[in-house]
């Protein structure tokens, strides 16, 4: 039987736990020996998309060039991590309607945690005028409104966070449920 590929797009402010928990599944994944390939957003920023600004031009076009990938990876049985805040709904969504095989997770904690496990000094930077259209403080974050998946990562564990993506995956046959002995 050949294996889905899957776009598992992990979506979120800088600091929720998008890396993570991507890290965190790759890991789980790979154990499984399912195919895999993870696109984060700052190694594709700084490899696929050097030169793009953060205009929300710029982040749409830095979106689609990440969904683009994911989708043709998808296409060939691949499940692939998608780590990037992606800001904007209505480019999620477009990358959903061209992936078609495509989890959303939203990874949510609230602003004055991301900014308390802030270890960059973005958010410290961005309220003091040094980054301008930082998302989340002079640039809005748009939550999904309907993911598959929503990970409280300040109230929850990793391996709850884990746990909740992996069994979506299972409820939509993206990998095998364990067999009862």
């Amino acid at each position: 039987m050949k294996q889905r590929g899957v776009t598992i797009w992990l979506t979120g402010l800088s600091g929720a736990g998008k890396t993570t928990i991507t890290h965190a599944l790759e890991k789980k994944l790979r154990e499984e020996g399912y195919p895999l390939e993870v696109l984060d957003g700052d190694i594709v920023r700084t490899n696929l998309t050097k030169g793009l600004g953060f205009s929300k031009e710029d982040r749409d076009t830095n979106v689609r060039r990440i969904g683009f990938v994911a989708g043709l990876l998808t296409r060939h049985g691949v499940i692939v991590l998608v780590s990037a805040i992606s800001p904007y709904r209505e480019i999620r969504d477009e990358i959903r309607g061209k992936v078609g095989d495509f989890v959303e997770v939203f990874v949510n904690a609230p602003l004055n945690v991301c900014e308390d496990r802030d270890v960059k000094g973005l958010y410290k930077r961005a309220r003091s005028g040094e980054i301008k259209a930082f998302t989340g403080i002079d640039d809005p974050y748009e939550a999904p409104l309907n993911p598959e998946v929503e990970c409280r990562t300040d109230l929850e564990t990793l391996e709850e966070s884990v746990d909740k993506v992996w069994q979506k995956l299972e409820e939509m046959g993206y990998v095998a449920k364990p067999v009862a002995v």
